[in-house]
């Protein structure tokens, strides 16, 4: 049993407590249903521990390195049919919360289920979330333990400032180990098999160029 509720189990206020997070969870999905009910197709936005969190456009660095990211990725997983890459729109719908990625890979036997009317998707195999200022505490933070606790295998977290990509695998235990952090050379992915690309094809347009006719 988790060692944070310990002091919950021993305390005579147990029933109380729980009749308040039954409340509070009932409430919350109150507000996860309104929220399905009411998000359109133009807005990106994300339901975070019974919030909803509305997210104000990119600026443009941080939309170029998406497009990179997405161009190698997508190209080398279509040519081989690997399965489905997605691109900030995917609403990746878990147990509490539900976010909308960078990008994102689903392996072929899972996106084999999907159809074109697909609106909910399952935990990905692969997660790539740009950093920005108003992103980042979530990035590192819900998202980071979230996703890990999903059994998304691979998580890169890309800092367009440093222009460094952070790769973390998970471990045993289900939790995220940073792998390598890159701002040079290769970076090797583990979870799409052969998916090996400069660091800077994601922040070097001649780089990305030459990543993606090695790739066709």
């Amino acid at each position: 049993m988790n060692d944070i509720l310990q002091p919950i189990l021993h305390s005579p206020r147990l029933k109380e407590y729980m009749n308040e997070l039954s409340s509070y969870i009932k409430t919350e999905e109150e507000k996860r249903q309104n929220f399905y009910a009411t998000i359109t197709e133009q807005e990106k936005a994300e339901f975070i521990n019974g919030e909803v969190v509305f997210h104000s456009p990119v600026i443009r660095k941080h939309n170029q390195i998406g497009m990179k990211l997405l161009k190698v990725l997508d190209t080398f997983v279509s040519t081989r049919q690997l399965g489905f890459v997605g691109y900030e729109k995917i609403l990746i719908r878990l147990n509490r919360n539900d976010f909308e990625p960078d990008i994102c890979f689903f392996r072929k036997e899972v996106a084999d289920t999907f159809s074109d009317k697909t609106m909910f998707f399952p935990a990905p195999d692969f997660i790539a979330e740009i950093l920005s200022k108003s992103t980042e505490k979530n990035d590192r933070g819900v998202k980071f333990e979230d996703y890990a606790f999903h059994g998304v295998k691979e998580y890169w977290l890309i800092d367009p400032e440093n222009e460094t990509i952070e790769q973390y695998l998970l471990d045993d235990g289900s939790k995220y180990q940073l792998f390598v952090k890159l701002n040079e050379g290769m970076i090797y992915c583990k979870t799409i098999d052969g998916f090996n690309i400069p660091v800077q094809a994601l922040f070097n347009e001649a780089i990305n160029n030459d990543t993606l006719k090695q790739m066709i």
